[in-house]
């Protein structure tokens, strides 16, 4: 049988694992959610022991499925949904507390309060502001709050890592404590200046080194499973990567000028920048300065996120009962002609970018004739006006000229949205074959740091174009249209301040 490669993408939902052969085809894809807990409003938890277990469970899968031999499986390449935390004992293995997941909400007035105490101070460093994304207020509220967990950081029986760090632990037979830098953007931990930890930034939290894990940059490391854990068989774990960074790498973004933008939970656009960021980027841009994944010459990107994407459409189909799926919702968004004046700013976890917390989700513009097919519509275009905020963003601070966008993610299967993002951007939008990109990005960036494949270049020349999505409206049309959803984030900006 021929030899291939296992991308696993461990979600913020779930696990995917996708073998690839040689060619870029997908000889077997396997994928299962695992449990979200939401003990508080605002506060999303998982439990990183399910999430190994169903990892591994899906890794099974993707070979018996397939029917593939653990024998010709070449290496393996890890991408994770980033900025959750993982805490375990490492005499025991086993996590010794639920992992804060990026979207969680219960840092607001910590992340608050730093930014008024540093401004942009730091932000050139750390490559962000204070999210409640970011995992260092995440890992201080744990060590605040679990006094259990704080004795055993104390006494040197915990460890930290993201879930690529604890996955890549496990595997290993807790040989391997370690991560990439990827990881460590949005974070507030990381100084992206010298590719290490910010000391400043680990005294601000008062997170001791000695739990975290060490970072590389992309290709660094290579770390092989332990037979008694992987089955039996021992192959490289040899690439691990955030989930945004890999995907442009599956979508080809190695050079300066390329962006791709995911639609998945939240949606995540990220552009290369190349070897040199912009030291002029204002923190008012709402980016992330981060290192891109590239396995030779160092590159540097910009991106741009909103928490929320394709969220909204489960939050349509499970908690308002609108819709069965995602094809209906869109069925339904075709079915009129337009919005009807209806926009959603879906909040549930503050603005896009984080630029502020304390707004909720809104629905606004709701006539005695609106109908859910409105609510689907409007919940598909905030999808696109959010990517709109950070590309006009990255145009303006990338030093880069920006003509197209690369679609992934479970959205960019989504004619009406497409076609709606070329239109509300004003330059066309390509879907690729595969778009499951952050499984294949890390399966390139193993495959070449192993050798299977010959360095990136020849992975950048498999990448192909199912659909191109060209802009249709004019520009008066496109104003328009954002000026409304501009003033729909007002109406939810501030919400829970106004009590």
């Amino acid at each position: 049988m021929s030899k291939y490669i296992i991308g696993i993408d461990a979600g913020t939902t779930g696990i995917r694992a996708i073998a690839f052969d040689h060619d870029s085809n997908i000889l077997s894809n396997a994928y299962s959610e695992f449990t979200q807990y939401f003990p508080e409003p605002g506060w999303v938890e998982h439990d990183a022991d399910e999430i190994f277990d169903v990892t591994m469970a899906m890794i099974k899968q993707c070979v018996e499925e397939g029917n593939l031999s653990f024998d010709d499986l070449v290496a393996i390449g890890i991408t994770n949904q980033r900025e959750t935390t993982v805490l375990w004992d490492k005499n025991t293995g086993k996590s010794v507390c639920r992992s804060i997941v990026w979207q969680d909400m219960r840092t607001a007035d910590r992340v608050s309060a730093y930014n008024e105490k540093y401004g942009d101070k730091y932000y050139g460093k750390t490559g962000s502001s204070a999210l409640t994304n970011s995992t260092g207020p995440k890992i201080e509220w744990i060590m605040a709050n679990n006094a259990e967990v704080k004795a055993g950081i104390e006494a040197g029986n915990i460890l930290y890592g993201w879930i690529d760090t604890w996955l890549i632990w496990k595997l290993s037979g807790g040989k391997a404590h370690v991560t990439d830098f990827t990881n460590l953007a949005g974070t507030l931990m990381g100084d992206i200046t010298i590719l290490d930890y910010c000391d400043d930034m680990l005294k601000e939290f008062g997170i001791p080194r000695e739990i975290l894990p060490t970072p590389y940059v992309t290709g660094g490391f290579s770390v092989d499973t332990d037979p008694e854990v992987f089955f039996g068989h021992v192959v490289p774990i040899a690439a691990s990567s955030g989930d945004q960074t890999a995907s442009a790498v599956g979508q080809a973004c190695i050079k300066p000028g390329m962006v791709k933008n995911t639609y998945g939970t939240g949606s995540f656009m990220v552009l290369n920048v190349g070897t040199e960021l912009n030291a002029d980027i204002p923190i008012e841009s709402g980016l992330f300065l981060e290192t891109a994944n590239d396995i030779g010459e160092q590159h540097y990107a910009l991106e741009g996120f909103a928490n929320v994407s394709g969220s909204a459409i489960q939050w349509l189909r499970d908690g308002a009962g609108v819709c069965t799926n995602a094809k209906e919702a869109e069925e339904l968004a075709n079915s009129v002609e337009d919005n009807g004046g209806v926009y959603f700013v879906p909040a549930f976890a503050g603005l896009p970018n984080g630029s502020d917390p304390y707004a909720r989700g809104t629905i606004i513009g709701i006539t005695r004739g609106t109908t859910k097919a409105h609510l689907c519509r409007a919940a598909i275009e905030a999808m696109a006006y959010q990517v709109a905020e950070s590309f006009e963003a990255m145009a303006a601070y990338g030093g880069v000229e920006l003509t197209a966008v690369r679609a992934d993610g479970g959205g960019a299967k989504n004619d009406f949205l497409c076609q709606f993002q070329a239109d509300i951007l004003g330059v066309p939008v390509e879907r690729p074959v595969i778009t499951e990109t952050t499984c294949l990005g890390v399966a390139y960036l193993a495959g070449v740091n192993v050798g299977f494949w010959k360095d990136m270049d020849e992975v950048a020349e498999k990448w192909q174009c199912e659909k191109r999505f060209e802009p249709r409206l004019s520009e008066e049309e496109r104003k328009k249209l954002m000026a409304g959803w501009k003033n729909a984030v007002k109406h939810a900006s501030g919400w829970l301040k106004g009590f």
